[in-house]
């Protein structure tokens, strides 16, 4: 089996790192894989030390969310440079399967005319209407297998694809090495693990942690992250929250790359989501650690959190602080409680063994309707 994976960013956010995940999968199996991405990120590294051979691209950079006029010109302008350089590697590579990790690239790889089983792992909704109904023509061209993060993201892309249903999967993820414990009685600390981004709210958790101080004073606050996709609204927002928390007692770690060595200090992780969230990674570390999760009931977060039993979820950003309040000053047992629910849930659902699984023998299944009674690649048995 040969599978071509093209994504829209080189930088480590949610998608990439789920990006490398299958190809840790594909490897196990033996398949071959090669790796489409503009720029030199981390991801090309990552992808290299596995074995993978990494071509370049043209896509973007764009900034992150809303698109201006000139941004969306700039893209339409892009389309046929990039679907003949999709078309090439396709000759060159001659994969059995295409996986696309974005919706910018749908456009092209629909000029690309690819005459292979396509897979569209979708990780985002895209809200612009010009810009969905771009990526939502070219899926009616690809007819590609549509694979979600959360439901609220398969309701964005479903009208496209009517004919097949698209299928929810959600993220998995790989547990701490060792068990994460906290010490007794120690004044208790509040964290925001994430993407630097507007749309990821940590102006919002520097509001909540100033108003949370006031009310248990020995508390700590952490921000871990930092602004990614050469995005220099990001870059600004990010200048703009380490103003904010002037006065406060917040340390910035920037990019970490274990995670569970920050979860280990935290007794609460805040998501303060300013957008529809699809289904955050951090989540699912923070249930594989133990660490309760209050967060905005926004996007697929309620998919995956029930409020009270494996996380808590508030309606506005100004509630936050309240109920982190009475979170901490509270019964701790409730706290305990949930943290035990959720690495329950997450050894039941969300370990990244069974999402690998689930991801290859959907890749296996494409192929296999595709054949049509032909021999099909080799399978995956691993």
């Amino acid at each position: 089996m040969k599978v071509l994976l093209l994504d829209q960013f080189s930088d480590l956010g949610g998608g990439q790192r789920m990006l490398l995940d299958l190809l840790t999968a594909i490897r196990t199996c033996g398949w071959d894989a090669a790796l489409g991405l503009p720029g030199n990120g981390p991801l090309s590294g990552r992808a290299r030390a596995m074995g993978v051979e990494v071509f370049p691209i043209d896509c973007g950079p764009y900034p992150s969310g809303r698109k201006s006029a000139r941004d969306l010109w700039h893209f339409a302008t892009e389309v046929p440079r990039l679907a003949r350089r999709i078309r090439e590697l396709a000759r060159t590579f001659a994969p059995d399967l295409v996986y696309i990790n974005g919706p910018r690239l749908l456009p092209a790889a629909a000029m690309a005319a690819l005459h292979v089983p396509v897979v569209f792992h979708a990780h985002i909704g895209v809200s612009q209407p010009v810009a969905r109904l771009m990526a939502g023509t070219a899926l009616r061209v690809l007819k590609p297998r549509v694979l979600a993060v959360c439901q609220n993201v398969a309701n964005t892309w479903a009208p496209f694809v009517p004919t097949r249903p698209v299928r929810v999967i959600y993220n998995g993820v790989a547990g701490p090495e060792r068990e994460i414990t906290h010490a007794e009685g120690a004044p208790p600390t509040i964290g925001c693990v994430g993407r630097i981004a507007r749309e990821k709210g940590q102006r919002e958790f520097l509001v909540a942690a100033r108003a949370i101080h006031a009310a248990i004073p020995e508390a700590r606050f952490l921000v871990a992250g930092a602004a990614l996709f050469g995005d220099r609204a990001a870059e600004s927002y990010e200048r703009a929250v380490r103003d904010a928390a002037a006065g406060l007692p917040v340390e910035f770690a920037g990019w970490v790359e274990d995670v569970y060595s920050v979860m280990s200090t935290l007794d609460l992780l805040i998501v303060p989501s300013m957008w529809d969230e699809p289904n955050p990674r951090v989540i699912l570390e923070a249930f594989a650690a133990g660490i309760p999760v209050l967060a905005l009931r926004a996007g697929g977060i309620p998919e995956i959190i029930e409020d009270g039993r494996t996380g808590f979820l508030c309606d506005e950003p100004g509630a936050l602080a309240s109920r982190a309040v009475e979170l901490l000053t509270g019964d701790r047992s409730l706290l305990r409680k949930v943290a035990r629910a959720t690495q329950e849930r997450w050894q039941r659902e969300f370990t990244v063994e069974a999402w690998q699984q689930t991801m290859i023998a959907e890749i296996e299944n494409c192929v296999a309707v595709r054949a049509m009674g032909r021999r099909s690649p080799n399978r995956c048995h691993a």
